[in-house]
């Protein structure tokens, strides 16, 4: 009989645990990726129509956007079903292993225009500076992590600024600028939810436009710099440098309230905006679902990032917090960023609108980094017998 109560006990132990897990799973998080998921896969969708053939084909924008789906849904589930806290165990080697990717796209890395953006391994591409945004989170969270007592010192921002410079620096050598800011980005937003002192967080923004000059000079490359010169007068080199935002603009204010309807863009039909399923992929969204659908989407990003700074502030350890607050500036800053260039008030610097913008490496390294959100909200919980 006390073998049998025993063996009773555990199994009321367990379900309670289960079911205290359940609900710490955060539902509105995965609705609310899902659907702008959703929504890139419908700009697929029209992106391949418009191009002719099959949408369904596995070489079309949107049969490639299906299967990066389902790739993303696995790198959730598995991450969320992952101890987050082995992450701290490992922080150190990812590090290692992230420069060491970072390096490889240099070295034998391909792109448009002699870039070195995409590695190809077995006839697939892999951006690895989408990945490297994650795992700079991981790390970024484990220092914060090993300094909690110390995390408004000077030498705290130092060491993080230090962790951060070298992936900074070689995603922006590929060359790749706005993934490089993407860095600066999440490091500004850690140390500022984590709570560092806001003195030195002054200084260091201040350090770092002395450092403009200089990057200027030697880091940016002539189309880099034209590119941040054009969006102040877009009309001064209409056919040139200016051409991208000007077209993205006409294509923003010709959807109106409703939009011009699926597949029926006229700038993406008589492909006047180039990149379109990309960098400027907002441009057709506007264009083809007007204002309405311009405010879901933002309304969806909102909440989502809410969600996953929800999940920040409910955190019981330093790093949940500090790793929700480097996915949540990492999504912010792309959104403003990516919305701000197509409609003129804000450089192009490519920068991909996340789940929107057509992308694998992009879609799977946010679906992973969700994961881990995941796993810290189930794993948070602890039950009260």
């Amino acid at each position: 009989m006390g073998v049998l109560k025993l063996q009773q006990d555990r199994l009321q132990w367990a379900t309670r645990a289960a079911v205290s897990a359940w609900s710490a799973f955060d539902a509105q998080l995965v609705i609310y990726a899902a659907l702008l998921t959703g929504m890139g896969l419908l700009m697929g969708y029209t992106n391949s129509y418009e191009a002719g053939g099959s949408p369904f084909s596995l070489g079309s924008t949107f049969g490639r956007g299906l299967v990066w789906a389902a790739l993303a849904v696995v790198a959730f589930l598995v991450a969320a079903a992952f101890d987050y806290r082995w992450l701290k165990t490992f922080a150190w080697p990812l590090y290692l292993v992230n420069i060491g990717l970072l390096v490889l796209s240099l070295a034998i890395g391909t792109g448009v225009g002699g870039a070195a953006r995409w590695v190809t391994i077995a006839g697939m591409q892999f951006q690895f500076s989408e990945l490297a945004k994650v795992l700079m989170a991981v790390v970024l969270a484990n220092w914060i992590t090993s300094r909690r007592a110390k995390v408004g010192g000077l030498f705290t921002i130092v060491g993080a600024v230090v962790l951060v410079v070298p992936p900074l620096v070689l995603v922006a050598m590929q060359p790749d600028l706005g993934t490089s800011l993407v860095f600066a980005a999440m490091l500004v937003g850690v140390l500022f939810v984590s709570g560092a002192s806001l003195r030195w967080l002054a200084v260091g923004v201040a350090a770092m436009a002395a450092v403009a000059p200089f990057a200027w000079t030697y880091l940016l490359r002539d189309y880099q710099k034209q590119r941040l010169i054009s969006f102040l007068d877009p009309s001064a080199d209409p056919l040139g440098s200016g051409y991208h935002v000007i077209q993205s603009m006409i294509a923003v204010s010709s959807g109106g309230m409703f939009g011009q309807g699926l597949t029926n863009g006229t700038q993406s039909q008589l492909d006047y905006l180039p990149v379109q399923s990309t960098d400027f992929v907002f441009s057709i969204l506007a264009q083809q679902l007007g204002f309405l659908g311009v405010l879901v989407v933002l309304l969806l990003f909102a909440a989502l990032i809410w969600r996953v700074l929800l999940a920040a502030w409910r955190s019981e350890d330093t790093f949940g917090l500090a790793f929700a607050a480097a996915i949540a500036s990492m999504l912010l800053f792309q959104v403003l960023v990516n919305v701000g260039m197509t409609i003129g008030i804000m450089p192009v610097t490519g920068i991909p609108l996340p789940f929107i913008t057509h992308g694998g490496a992009s879609l799977i390294s946010i679906a992973f980094g969700l994961g881990v959100l995941q796993s810290i909200n189930l794993r948070q919980v602890r039950p009260k017998w």
